[in-house]
C-alpha cells in the first residue's frame, strides 16, 4: 500500500498500530545515537533507552519522563523528531492529548522546517477537531515538503473548513502527481458532494473505482452522492452491491439513506373511527346515531401509518396537523366534487382537538370534533376531508411534499 492510500485507509484519525517504536528496533537507534561524543547527547541517549524500555514494558508514565528529560538535555539533537514522536506517542497511551500536542507544539518552536513535526502535529488537530489549526499546519509541511500525501492531507482539512476552492487546488494537484492512485479522485469526489455538485462527484468516484475496483469507500461515496440527490433506488442499489463487498460499508451506506429520506403518510388505518371512505352529501347523522340530535358533537378519530420514526414533539404539537377540504384543479379531488356546497354543510376545526403517537410502530392518531348543526340535517363530503402533517422525523426531516397528507378519496398524496 503507497503513503497516499494508508492516508485514506487512516481517515487522517491517529492510531497507534504503526508508531514509530513499533517500526524501529530500539536497540539500533540506541547503537546509531551513542556514537556522538557530545557528553550531553550520550546522557540524552541514556534517558531515550530507558525510555523505550519503559514504553515496551508499558510504563508509560516513566516513559513520559524519560523522553521528556532526553529532548530537555539536547534540544538540538539530531534525533530530536523521533524523541519527540515517542513522547507524543506515551501521552497519547496516557490519554494525554493535549501533552502530545504540546510536545509537537514545543519541537516546532525549536525546528519549523520539520514537515513530519507538522504533520504529526496536524493529524493530532484534526483528531481533536481543530481544523483550522490542522489546515495550518498541513499547509506549512505542503510548503516544506510537497508530497501528495500532504497534499491530500491538507486537502482534507480544507474541506473540513469549507474551503473548498483551495482543496480543489490540492487534490487537482495531487491526480497530477499520482494519475494511477485514487487519492486525488477521491478527494476531488467528496469535494464536489459538499458543495452539491453530486453528478461530478460521483464522476469523480467513478475514477477512482476504475483504477482500484475494490476502493470500496468510493463505492459507498457514490450511494451517498445518489442519496443526496434524492435518487434513493440508485443507492439501494449500491448498497446490494456492498452487501456482499464490505458488509460495514453497506450497513452505514443503508443506515444514510433511511436516515436522509423524507418522511411519509403511508396510509390510514381501519381502525379510525372518522368514515373518509363517505363520498358527499353524506349525512353527519349517519356517522353515530348521538349526531341525529341538533348540536351533538362526537369526537373522532384518524390514525396514520408514517414511513419513519417520527420526532414525538413534533408530532405531539397540534399546529403541525390541519384538516382542511380538498381543493384542486382536478374535479374528482376537489370537495363536493367542485359542485357549490350547499348551506347545510358542516366545518371542522383546522387544527385536531389532540395527537397520541406511538413510537413503536410509527403511528400517530389525532382526535378531533365533528359537530351536528342545529338543524339535525348537517352534511359533509368525508372523503374529501385533507389530513395534513407538516412535521419532522426524528432526524429533524421535514415531510415529503408529496406524501405529507391524506384523503378518502386521494390516500396519501
Amino acid at each position: 500500500m503507497s503513503g497516499i492510500e494508508t492516508v485514506l485507509a487512516d481517515s487522517l484519525t491517529w492510531t497507534a498500530a504503526s508508531t514509530v517504536l513499533d517500526e524501529k528496533d530500539a536497540t539500533d537507534i540506541f547503537a546509531a545515537l551513542v556514537s556522538q561524543n557530545d557528553g550531553l547527547t550520550q546522557l540524552s541517549n541514556q534517558f531515550l533507552q530507558s525510555g523505550m524500555d519503559s514504553y515496551t514494558n508499558e510504563d508509560y508514565e516513566k516513559a513520559a519522563k524519560a523522553f521528556e528529560a532526553a529532548i530537555a538535555i539536547a534540544p538540538d539533537s539530531d534525533y530530536n523528531t523521533e524523541t519527540t514522536q515517542y513522547l507524543a506517542q506515551t501521552y497519547l497511551k496516557l490519554e494525554k492529548t493535549d501533552k502530545a500536542i504540546e510536545a509537537y507544539e514545543n519541537a516546532i518552536q525549536r525546528n519549523g522546517d520539520d514537515a513530519t513535526l507538522r504533520t504529526s502535529l496536524a493529524q493530532l488537530y484534526y483528531m481533536q477537531e481543530r481544523y483550522d489549526d490542522a489546515a495550518f499546519q498541513y499547509g506549512k509541511a505542503v510548503e516544506l515538503d510537497d508530497s501528495a500525501e500532504n497534499r491530500y492531507s491538507y486537502g482534507e482539512a480544507l474541506l473540513k473548513i469549507e474551503d473548498y476552492e483551495e482543496a480543489e487546488v490540492q487534490f487537482n494537484k495531487v491526480k497530477t502527481t499520482y494519475p494511477d492512485s485514487t487519492a486525488g479522485y477521491y478527494g476531488m469526489g467528496k469535494m464536489y458532494s459538499l458543495t452539491e455538485a453530486y453528478e461530478k462527484a460521483i464522476e469523480e468516484f467513478e475514477a477512482a473505482l476504475e483504477i482500484d475496483p475494490e476502493f470500496y469507500d468510493a463505492m459507498a461515496e457514490i450511494g451517498y452522492a445518489y442519496t443526496d440527490m434524492g435518487e434513493y433506488e440508485a443507492a439501494e442499489d449500491i448498497v446490494d452491491e456492498l452487501e456482499d463487498l464490505d458488509e460495514d460499508l453497506a450497513g452505514t451506506l443503508e443506515d444514510y439513506i433511511y436516515q436522509s429520506k423524507e418522511p411519509e403518510i403511508a396510509f390510514a388505518w381501519a381502525t379510525s373511527t372518522f368514515p373518509d371512505n363517505m363520498a358527499s352529501g353524506y349525512p353527519v347523522s349517519a356517522i353515530d346515531s348521538y349526531l341525529e340530535n341538533a348540536g351533538a358533537e362526537l369526537s373522532m378519530t384518524m390514525t396514520f401509518q408514517f414511513t419513519k420514526e417520527m420526532d414525538v414533539s413534533s408530532i405531539l404539537d397540534r399546529t403541525n396537523w390541519t384538516i382542511t377540504r380538498a381543493s384542486s384543479l382536478n374535479i374528482a379531488k376537489t370537495y363536493n366534487y367542485g359542485d357549490e356546497i350547499p348551506a347545510t354543510e358542516i366545518t371542522l376545526d383546522y387544527n385536531p382537538d389532540y395527537v397520541t403517537y406511538d413510537p413503536d410502530t410509527y403511528t400517530a392518531t389525532i382526535g378531533f370534533t365533528v359537530r351536528q348543526n342545529e338543524t339535525a340535517d348537517g352534511t359533509i363530503d368525508p372523503s374529501h376531508i385533507v389530513f395534513t402533517f407538516s412535521g419532522e422525523d426524528v432526524y429533524g426531516v421535514s415531510m415529503s411534499e408529496d406524501a405529507d397528507e391524506y384523503s378518502g378519496f386521494s390516500g396519501a398524496a
